[in-house]
């Protein structure tokens, strides 16, 4: 391929993918250092810390649902907070060959303590957007992790849609 040739297709600094991508693993980056090193929890863990405060009682699939994350990060999460006893596991009552994540006292407490800190990088990351900037950027990533969901389920989409 000709250099004329690649400055015409894929330029991978205007490359959308890849530019959520890059802004995605920036601010894990940054918020993961500071669950890390203040409260020893990784991402997947502080990601299903808030999913059990928000939802309550979940199973791990419902957890792999409503977080995207894969089974077994899921399930490493969720034993080093059983191991810390920020969340407890039970018998699950509607499928009793699967068990129900819960988080424990010492975990809503962690929760509470977490959640400012949370909401304070967040208000940092938007400060330079107006608000009606911040809810079309959410309004947009929502259509987009919607498109990738229906785009999973497809093959590779034609080169017109690309």
């Amino acid at each position: 391929m000709s250099a004329d040739a690649g400055e015409a297709g894929l330029r991978l600094d205007s490359y959308l993918p890849y530019r959520l991508s890059v802004a995605s693993n920036a601010v894990s980056g940054l918020i993961a250092r500071a669950y890390e090193d203040r409260f020893g929890l990784t991402v997947p863990q502080w990601r299903l810390l808030c999913v059990l405060a928000e939802d309550g009682k979940l199973s791990q699939v419902q957890i792999v649902a409503r977080t995207v994350m894969d089974k077994v990060t899921v399930s490493r999460a969720a034993q080093g907070l059983t191991k810390r006893r920020l969340v407890g596991r039970s018998q699950n009552k509607a499928d009793g060959r699967s068990h129900v994540l819960a988080l424990t006292p010492e975990g809503r407490g962690l929760h509470a303590e977490i959640a400012p800190l949370a909401l304070a990088y967040e208000a940092a990351l938007i400060a330079g957007l107006a608000p009606d900037e911040v809810t079309l950027l959410k309004r947009l990533l929502g259509r987009l992790q919607s498109a990738a969901g229906q785009l999973a389920g497809e093959a590779l989409p034609s080169p017109s849609l690309r």
